[in-house]
């Protein structure tokens, strides 16, 4: 008989909003690692990329905050604005019938509205760790008072946050919560590094149970899962673009819902604009848009209303689209483990997905290494071939990507053009201020002497 939420000793409610949610049985992830944290042991766990690690630390904190609900109870940290909000709404999901106060510190969102939510301690705090930082640093003792009672501790992705990008950060955010003796700590991710399994050597407070680690499938060596095909073409670089445009029109992908995954913020505009100018559905997510625009261009994709998603590797890691059927590498990344949490977007939960990489002779290097990491060769894509490309896509997208330059270059100018009023502006008002204050310094002068 199959194992469920309640054997495992989640919440009554709790096991009603899952079933409210369609969420009957248990994962691998979360049978293993829910009875271990409401057994007060410190977690690591180790799944891949869809098979449910939000909830395996998300369902014991909840149950254990309705045993008691005051107070800030948990903080989750995790790398990206996107994934803070995925997990704040799964949270919130899972708590609606329950009074559950949920807040998002990110960057991109006013400090001054988060100084106000983060003063009235919500139940759990869901942040990237550098605006949480400057929070602790600014905002005053009043404000967060809160995380130094915090319980729970999670780091989600925490391969990533544990390097040296966010060292600081993390530490900053540490010195505001309880001794880790104090509180219990869980590390999520998918890929456990040697530095994530050494946590787990560490000695343990007196009084506190052992460190659990479990990993599903052994994760380092089932990097991709079985029911995703990886691909792909083989093309000069100066033509990536007229190949993107054929594969993306191809008849078998039309009404697929995909992610194109490039390596920098401009090569993501300018490929936006490009296919948006083909006729394509497509929309944006990168690092230089504004927090807005990157919740806004997160929701159009996962409900749908933009089928294409041009990304760099914001979109990488955790984000939960279940509709993505391909996922397209128009450049491919330099590490291994990034192609994996790119690629992972895809044949989530057991379904099938299709992952294809434009490849040019610069990237022979890289291939390797990404076959070797994963286990299995790239087969070649047949279905886009060169004589297809010249018929259908070169001369079609090539006045597309000349018009995208040319209004990117525009967009730039009036950027530099206004950056040069203000800079203007600001000489002139400083210029104006010290001309007041010297004949203030005259007149009061003059006043001295009579």
């Amino acid at each position: 008989m199959a194992v469920t939420f309640q054997d495992l000793g989640v919440a009554k409610w709790l096991v009603e909003a899952l079933t409210a949610m369609k969420i009957y049985t248990p994962t691998a992830i979360q049978a293993a690692c829910i009875p271990k944290v409401l057994n007060g042991h410190d977690c690591i766990g180790g799944a891949q990329t869809g098979s449910g690690k939000t909830i395996a630390f998300a369902a014991p904190m909840l149950t254990r905050w309705s045993e008691n609900p005051s107070g800030v109870f948990g903080l989750v940290l995790t790398p990206t604005r996107e994934l803070a909000y995925q997990i704040a709404e799964q949270f919130q999901a899972l708590g609606a019938n329950a009074n559950l106060k949920v807040i998002v510190i990110v960057g991109g969102e006013d400090m001054t509205a988060q100084t106000l939510e983060l003063a009235k301690c919500p139940h759990f705090v869901i942040a990237t760790p550098g605006r949480l930082a400057d929070h602790i640093l600014s905002s005053g003792e009043d404000v967060i008072r809160g995380l130094r009672r915090v319980k729970y501790l999670v780091l989600d992705e925490a391969d990533r946050l544990l390097t040296n990008s966010f060292a600081d950060h993390l530490d900053t955010c540490f010195s505001a919560l309880p001794p880790p003796s104090q509180r219990q700590n869980m590390l999520f991710t998918a890929t456990v590094t040697d530095s994530i399994r050494a946590i787990k050597e560490k000695p343990v407070a007196a009084g506190k149970p052992e460190f659990f680690i479990h990993e599903v499938d052994t994760v380092d060596k089932v990097a991709i899962p079985s029911t995703l095909s990886i691909s792909y073409i083989f093309l000069p670089s100066n033509v990536k673009a007229y190949y993107l445009h054929c594969l993306m029109t191809l008849e078998e992908h039309t009404n697929k819902s995909a992610i194109i995954f490039v390596n920098r913020t401009y090569t993501a505009e300018l490929i936006t604009r490009t296919l948006s100018r083909l006729g394509l559905n497509v929309t944006s997510l990168n690092s230089d848009l504004k927090q807005a625009d990157r919740t806004s261009s997160y929701h159009r994709f996962k409900s749908g209303a933009a089928r294409i998603l041009v990304a760099t590797d914001v979109a990488s890691r955790g984000l939960d689209i279940p509709q993505v059927a391909l996922v397209v590498n128009y450049d491919l990344p330099a590490d291994p483990d990034d192609y994996i949490h790119r690629v992972g977007r895809t044949a989530r939960a057991g379904r099938k997905g299709e992952s294809i990489s434009l490849v040019s002779e610069k990237d022979i290097e890289r291939v390797l290494a990404i076959e070797e990491r994963v286990g299995k060769k790239m087969e070649k894509y047949e279905e886009v071939s060169e004589n297809k490309v010249i018929a259908n896509s070169m001369k079609v997208t090539s006045v597309a990507l000349r018009e995208a330059e040319m209004e990117m270059e525009k967009a730039e100018n009036t950027i530099r053009e206004k950056k040069k009023i203000n800079k203007r502006k600001h000489a002139s008002e400083f210029v104006l201020a010290a001309q007041q204050d010297k004949r203030k310094v005259v007149k009061k002068g003059n006043l001295v002497t009579k």
